[in-house]
């Protein structure tokens, strides 16, 4: 009974030593040292990555009403010269302009005497005093008298201030100041016309020269 145990026993001890020999060698991962001193890389999902930029594209029925302008000059004649370089180019174009605010000077006044004479007497008793005045002789002050137009506010203050010193009784108009720009408007049959090269082209010889799509009625004819 004795040896019958005793050979259990090798046997267990047996298959035991077989099972360890023959199972798969486990392989543990170790983080490098230096990878808890990189900065960590985020994860984005694609639906939350940035597109890539495109071209925006105009609906049929904004394409329809946005036309093509080249230009934003100051002076009209480089607007006509530009117009009649497309002209040459089969490019049918027209010079339009568009007034653009640019700030507000500051009018200082007399308003209107119950007469044209009494202005008048007034002009010359500013003038005795070596006053710069003027009288007025259209719009709603005429017969007033306009004593100067200022870029600052505080220099207009300044001029009434002085006159109420001599008992005149001054005021201030804000006048906004208009900036007039000068543009070429490609018509819609020729648009397709205008490429980047011939673009590039005219930005060359024109460094000042815009081009925008506006609506079509955003600008006045230049007649």
């Amino acid at each position: 009974m004795r040896w019958f145990f005793l050979l259990l026993v090798l046997l267990n001890v047996f298959f035991f030593l077989q099972h360890q020999y023959q199972a798969p060698l486990r392989v543990k991962e170790v983080v490098p040292l230096d990878a808890y001193n990189r900065p960590q890389q985020n994860i984005t999902l694609l639906s939350e990555s940035p597109s890539p930029p495109r071209r925006e594209q105009m609906s049929p029925g904004q394409a329809d009403s946005a036309c093509l302008f080249l230009g934003g000059f100051d002076e009209e004649h480089l607007a006509k010269s530009l117009e009649q370089r497309l002209l040459s180019l089969d490019v049918q174009s027209s010079v339009q302009f568009v007034d653009m605010a640019g700030g507000v000077d500051y009018w200082v006044y007399l308003p209107p005497l119950a007469s044209r004479q009494a202005s008048l007497r007034q002009l010359r008793e500013l003038q005795s005093r070596n006053i710069d005045s003027y009288i007025i002789t259209v719009g709603d002050l005429a017969n007033g008298i306009s004593l100067g137009i200022f870029s600052r506010k505080d220099s207009a203050e300044g001029v009434v201030a002085r006159l109420r010193e001599v008992d005149y009784a001054a005021l201030v108009r804000e006048l906004p100041r208009v900036h007039r720009k000068y543009w070429v408007r490609v018509s819609n049959a020729a648009r397709h016309l205008v490429d980047d090269t011939i673009l590039e082209g005219l930005m060359r010889d024109m460094p000042a020269l815009q081009h925008r799509q506006m609506p079509c009625a955003s600008v006045a004819t230049s007649e």
